[in-house]
Protein backbone atom coordinates (compact mmCIF):
# COMPACT_ATOMS: atom_id res chain seq x y z
CA UNK A 1 0.00 0.00 0.00
CA UNK A 2 1.41 3.39 -0.94
CA UNK A 3 1.58 6.37 1.36
CA UNK A 4 -0.85 8.20 -0.95
CA UNK A 5 -3.52 5.50 -0.63
CA UNK A 6 -3.32 5.62 3.18
CA UNK A 7 -3.66 9.39 3.39
CA UNK A 8 -7.15 10.29 4.53
CA UNK A 9 -9.58 11.97 2.20
CA UNK A 10 -10.07 15.42 3.76
CA UNK A 11 -13.53 16.94 3.58
CA UNK A 12 -15.72 19.50 5.33
CA UNK A 13 -19.40 20.17 5.78
CA UNK A 14 -22.11 21.74 7.88
CA UNK A 15 -25.21 21.01 9.84
CA UNK A 16 -27.18 23.74 8.08
CA UNK A 17 -30.07 25.28 10.00
CA UNK A 18 -32.53 28.14 9.79
CA UNK A 19 -35.21 29.51 12.10
CA UNK A 20 -38.37 27.45 11.67
CA UNK A 21 -41.05 28.93 9.42
CA UNK A 22 -43.48 28.44 12.33
CA UNK A 23 -41.41 30.81 14.44
CA UNK A 24 -40.65 28.07 16.98
CA UNK A 25 -37.28 26.35 16.98
CA UNK A 26 -35.11 25.53 13.99
CA UNK A 27 -35.21 23.48 10.81
CA UNK A 28 -32.32 21.39 9.50
CA UNK A 29 -31.35 21.07 5.82
CA UNK A 30 -30.77 17.53 4.57
CA UNK A 31 -29.55 16.60 1.11
CA UNK A 32 -30.34 13.44 -0.84
CA UNK A 33 -27.49 11.96 -2.84
CA UNK A 34 -28.81 9.65 -5.56
CA UNK A 35 -25.44 7.90 -5.99
CA UNK A 36 -25.73 6.53 -2.44
CA UNK A 37 -29.53 6.90 -2.04
CA UNK A 38 -28.94 8.51 1.34
CA UNK A 39 -29.87 11.61 3.32
CA UNK A 40 -27.03 13.54 4.90
CA UNK A 41 -25.68 16.94 5.84
CA UNK A 42 -24.02 18.89 3.01
CA UNK A 43 -20.32 18.05 2.79
CA UNK A 44 -17.58 17.39 0.29
CA UNK A 45 -13.90 16.96 -0.44
CA UNK A 46 -11.47 19.79 0.15
CA UNK A 47 -9.57 21.15 -2.80
CA UNK A 48 -5.78 21.27 -2.61
CA UNK A 49 -4.71 23.82 0.04
CA UNK A 50 -8.35 24.83 0.64
CA UNK A 51 -9.04 25.71 4.28
CA UNK A 52 -11.70 23.51 5.89
CA UNK A 53 -13.95 26.51 6.63
CA UNK A 54 -13.89 27.61 2.98
CA UNK A 55 -14.67 24.07 1.85
CA UNK A 56 -17.62 23.81 4.25
CA UNK A 57 -19.15 27.07 2.93
CA UNK A 58 -18.49 26.08 -0.69
CA UNK A 59 -20.07 22.64 -0.28
CA UNK A 60 -23.16 24.10 1.40
CA UNK A 61 -23.55 26.54 -1.50
CA UNK A 62 -22.98 23.85 -4.16
CA UNK A 63 -25.27 21.25 -2.58
CA UNK A 64 -28.09 23.44 -1.18
CA UNK A 65 -27.87 26.76 -3.03
CA UNK A 66 -27.66 28.49 0.37
CA UNK A 67 -25.00 30.90 1.49
CA UNK A 68 -24.27 30.41 5.17
CA UNK A 69 -22.60 31.82 8.25
CA UNK A 70 -20.42 29.32 10.07
CA UNK A 71 -21.12 28.99 13.78
CA UNK A 72 -19.81 26.55 16.34
CA UNK A 73 -17.15 24.06 15.31
CA UNK A 74 -18.52 20.53 15.59
CA UNK A 75 -16.76 17.18 15.66
CA UNK A 76 -14.37 15.86 13.05
CA UNK A 77 -15.88 12.59 11.87
CA UNK A 78 -13.64 9.69 10.85
CA UNK A 79 -14.78 6.73 8.75
CA UNK A 80 -13.69 4.59 5.82
CA UNK A 81 -14.92 4.80 2.22
CA UNK A 82 -13.87 2.07 -0.20
CA UNK A 83 -11.05 1.06 2.13
CA UNK A 84 -9.64 4.58 2.44
CA UNK A 85 -9.88 6.67 5.61
CA UNK A 86 -11.93 9.85 5.42
CA UNK A 87 -12.09 12.73 7.86
CA UNK A 88 -14.77 15.39 7.68
CA UNK A 89 -14.60 18.64 9.67
CA UNK A 90 -18.06 20.00 10.52
CA UNK A 91 -19.59 23.29 11.65
CA UNK A 92 -23.05 24.39 12.63
CA UNK A 93 -24.08 26.96 10.01
CA UNK A 94 -27.01 29.33 9.72
CA UNK A 95 -28.58 29.53 6.26
CA UNK A 96 -28.58 33.07 4.88
CA UNK A 97 -30.65 32.47 1.76
CA UNK A 98 -30.40 31.11 -1.73
CA UNK A 99 -32.12 28.81 -4.20
CA UNK A 100 -31.69 25.05 -4.50
CA UNK A 101 -31.03 23.64 -7.97
CA UNK A 102 -31.03 19.82 -8.27
CA UNK A 103 -27.88 18.23 -9.71
CA UNK A 104 -26.46 14.78 -10.38
CA UNK A 105 -24.73 14.89 -6.99
CA UNK A 106 -27.68 16.17 -4.93
CA UNK A 107 -31.18 15.75 -6.33
CA UNK A 108 -33.28 16.80 -3.34
CA UNK A 109 -33.11 19.21 -0.43
CA UNK A 110 -35.51 19.15 2.48
CA UNK A 111 -35.88 21.31 5.59
CA UNK A 112 -37.14 19.40 8.62
CA UNK A 113 -37.63 19.96 12.34
CA UNK A 114 -34.73 18.33 14.22
CA UNK A 115 -36.75 15.31 15.38
CA UNK A 116 -37.83 14.48 11.81
CA UNK A 117 -34.36 15.22 10.43
CA UNK A 118 -32.87 12.79 12.95
CA UNK A 119 -35.15 10.03 11.69
CA UNK A 120 -34.43 10.81 8.02
CA UNK A 121 -30.61 10.82 8.32
CA UNK A 122 -29.09 7.61 6.98
CA UNK A 123 -25.86 7.46 9.02
CA UNK A 124 -25.72 7.39 12.85
CA UNK A 125 -22.65 9.67 12.74
CA UNK A 126 -24.83 12.37 11.15
CA UNK A 127 -27.36 12.05 13.97
CA UNK A 128 -24.63 12.78 16.52
CA UNK A 129 -23.79 16.02 14.70
CA UNK A 130 -27.47 16.99 14.59
CA UNK A 131 -27.81 16.30 18.32
CA UNK A 132 -24.86 18.64 19.04
CA UNK A 133 -26.53 21.48 17.10
CA UNK A 134 -29.91 20.93 18.75
CA UNK A 135 -28.33 20.92 22.22
CA UNK A 136 -26.47 24.15 21.45
CA UNK A 137 -29.63 25.83 20.08
CA UNK A 138 -31.44 25.26 23.40
CA UNK A 139 -28.86 27.23 25.41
Amino acid sequence: MTKESRAPVRAAGCVLWRPAVSGHGIEIALVHRPKYDDWSHPKGKRKRAEPAEACARREVLEETGQSCALGARLATVHYTVDGRPKEVDYWAARALGGTFVPSREVDRLTWLPPREARLRLTQPRDRDLLDAVVTASRR
